[in-house]
């Protein structure tokens, strides 16, 4: 029997390591499959998912020069549909767009004053504190270069 890249055939699994499964595709013809090939889920113990003399459908990945087959059974498995993105959420037609939420206030509203005194403060509060930040930066900057 000649196994070439691409077939799809029946094996019997033959070992288990930690890092994949032994399977047996033919008289004297074996393979491994990783655990990464094992499943389309994430596999952190190949004794969950395969056991000695399992039957599986496994593809033959690749031959190297040495005549290893590396074998999948995630490829011999029918492609899992891609997941459907979940519909939007309908808005409720009373509440408020996003656009209304930070639209422009009327020009005849009248300007809270105590609103113009906490502003201006926290202006000169926030530019003391900046002001004293970067005159720490510069003494720390200073006494690395000495």
């Amino acid at each position: 029997m000649v196994i070439q890249k691409g077939d799809v055939m029946t094996g019997k699994v033959t070992g288990i390591t930690k890092f994949g499964a032994f399977v047996q595709l033919a008289p004297g013809k074996s393979g491994l499959v990783y655990i990464s090939e094992i499943a389309n889920t994430f596999v952190s113990n190949v004794a969950d998912f395969l056991s000695v003399g399992q039957e599986v459908q496994v593809k033959v990945i690749s031959i190297d020069e040495q005549g290893r087959i590396n074998l999948s059974i995630k490829q011999a498995l029918p492609r899992p549909e891609p997941k459907k993105p979940a519909p939007k959420p309908v808005s409720h037609p009373s509440r408020s767009r996003p656009e209304d939420v930070y639209a422009a206030a009327p020009s005849d509203a009248p300007v809270d004053p105590d609103f113009e005194d906490k502003l201006k403060r926290f202006m000169k509060d926030s530019e003391g504190k900046l002001s004293d930040a970067m005159r720490q930066s510069e003494r720390r900057n200073s006494k690395r270069r000495r």
